[in-house]
């Protein structure tokens, strides 16, 4: 079973369920939607009962199989639903196929089960290439058999914006557009393909993505990556960005000068714009706002930009991109949901005691951000960037980086023991990271995620 259980025992009797099985209880909604292809039926007594147990964790739950049926207690919504993916993967793979009359021997047994991490996440870059939303429905199935709980949807960048703004049309009507893309690899001459790239989500889109993603226990974690990463917002507001030139939606991947103003204008639209996307997510307890690989440079060239720095009592630029992104999270709070960075907005400091932090540099950092007092989500390039070569094998698609394997996802500890209690008590969680430079199409993502994503499922839900 992956991820595995905490604790597994074999019981002697097992049970034949068959498609359009009764179910009954508390939480039947969960486990029918976990089920669909068994079809399942509601009724007063089925041969799967849920009950609710308030003393078990909202994601904890019991499954037994024996001679009498299913029985499953939990402690919530989505300890039910995760008991049922459970149960699925006991049965046959003819299961995953609706077959009206079917019926499948269970074997006895049973399970004990709790995640040893809330923060179980995939993140998706639809920036540098945009996946269409069916692709991103499917992907969030595939989270919910593996119980990975929390999509990071990273959704601008240089060479994208991808969700419409009704506010700010131009976001989604010139920001999500490049002309062609980089085809050849870093250090090597630039060549292109010329093919027009672009795509956006309605916030209609938005919304059913979030919904589809709540019902089967997965938390959508927007990021609006600021300040820097800017050139597609610049490309179609100019007036934002710390020099007010025109940019272009960039057609080749790296770090670009392009930055975002910090001066009030720039802070109205960035609040009605994450309005707008908490309007169409709903509930939204964490939104993303990056911080990472910002070129200051024009920040502290900008007189106007430097007499507001001054106005604040700041320093130096550094400073103002710390107060920046506080004032961001700042108002973030104030709508009921936490900011998260990438590490370099840490190490700048100054952030909200209750920002969460992405140590993507490495977990040094993140145990300093830890140590600080900060909630992180192991990050690190090595081994949780997806993006990079699955094999050494010459057959391997052109990567972004040198091999990680499966056995390397694996073998990673979130939460080392050399860490004291305090800081081992930070760690939320562990996140893979599917940089999209190199993954242009719904199959490449396939073949990046699995089956690197199950070992991060067995390491975030098990612990190892």
């Amino acid at each position: 079973m992956i991820p595995r259980p905490e604790l597994l025992h074999d019981l002697s009797a097992s049970y034949v369920l068959s498609s359009g099985a009764t179910v009954s209880g508390d939480l039947v909604d969960a486990v029918r939607l976990a089920l669909p292809w068994l079809d399942l039926r509601p009724g007063d007594s089925g041969e799967i009962d849920v009950r609710r147990d308030p003393s078990l964790g909202e994601e904890a739950y019991r499954l037994t199989v024996g001679s009498r049926g299913v029985e499953i207690a939990a402690g919530g919504r989505a300890g039910a639903f995760y008991a049922a993916q459970s149960l699925h993967q006991l049965l046959p793979d003819a299961s995953y196929r609706f077959s009206a009359g079917a019926s499948w021997a269970v074997p006895g047994v049973r399970i004990e089960d709790a995640p040893a991490f809330a923060w179980r996440g995939l993140h998706l870059d639809v920036a540098r290439h945009f996946l269409p939303k069916r692709e991103v429905l499917r992907l969030i199935d595939l989270m919910a058999v593996h119980k990975l709980n929390r999509l990071h949807l990273h959704l601008v960048d240089d060479q994208g914006w991808r969700v419409e703004s009704r506010a700010y049309p131009r976001l989604h009507e010139v920001a999500s557009h490049r002309p062609r893309t980089v085809t050849s690899h870093y250090g090597e001459p630039a060549t292109y393909d010329d093919i027009p790239h672009g795509g956006h989500y309605s916030l209609d889109d938005l919304a059913e993505i979030a919904a589809y993603a709540r019902s089967r226990c997965v938390t959508v974690v927007p990021e609006i990556d600021v300040p820097g990463h800017a050139s597609a917002i610049l490309a179609a507001y100019p007036e934002f960005g710390a020099t007010g030139e025109r940019h272009e939606v960039l057609d080749r991947w790296g770090i670009s000068p392009a930055i975002l103003s910090p001066l009030p204008p720039t802070v109205d639209f960035l609040l009605t714009v994450f309005d707008e996307l908490l309007g169409a997510l709903g509930e939204t307890p964490y939104v993303h706002i990056g911080g990472d690989e910002v070129v200051l440079d024009h920040w502290a060239a900008a007189p106007e930009i430097g007499a507001y720095r001054e106005s604040l009592g700041l320093a130096t630029a550094n400073d103002l991109q710390a107060w920046f992104l506080r004032r961001l999270a700042d108002a973030l709070a104030e709508r009921g949901a936490r900011a998260v960075v990438w590490d370099e907005a840490f190490v700048s400091g100054g952030l909200r005691q209750d920002t969460v932090v992405m140590p993507w540099r490495g977990m040094g950092v993140g145990r300093r951000a830890a140590a600080a007092g900060h909630d992180i989500v192991a990050t690190p390039v090595f081994p949780l960037y997806f993006d990079y070569a699955e094999s050494g094998s010459p057959d391997e698609p052109m990567a972004i980086g040198d091999t990680t394997t499966v056995d390397d996802v694996a073998a990673f500890d979130p939460a080392p023991a050399s860490w004291s209690d305090e800081e081992r008590s930070r760690v939320l969680g562990a996140q893979a990271q599917l940089w999209s430079e190199r993954v242009p199409d719904p199959r490449t993502v396939d073949y990046r995620l699995w089956p690197r994503a199950c070992a991060l499922a067995e390491v975030a839900w098990a612990g190892r």
